[in-house]
């Protein structure tokens, strides 16, 4: 599990490039095991301000900030 992987789950930039993913979403994609992992990137991306956190029906979800 990369953060590459994961900004290119979130988004297309040619096809979708707003495109907002869930947090269960990213997990069932990634199939990711390592659930601290994760969260740590997602966190460390947004520090970084290149994901942003929003909300999709009431659920934690993100969508890319900066290519």
């Amino acid at each position: 599990m990369k953060k590459i992987d994961i900004l290119n789950f979130i988004t297309d930039f040619r096809k979708v490039p707003n495109q907002i993913k869930t947090l269960s979403e990213i997990r069932a994609h990634l199939g990711a095991g390592d659930e601290a992992g994760l969260l740590k990137m997602l966190e460390e991306m947004k520090q970084m301000r290149t994901l942003r956190e929003v909300e999709k029906e009431g659920e934690k979800a993100f969508q890319v900030a900066a290519k």
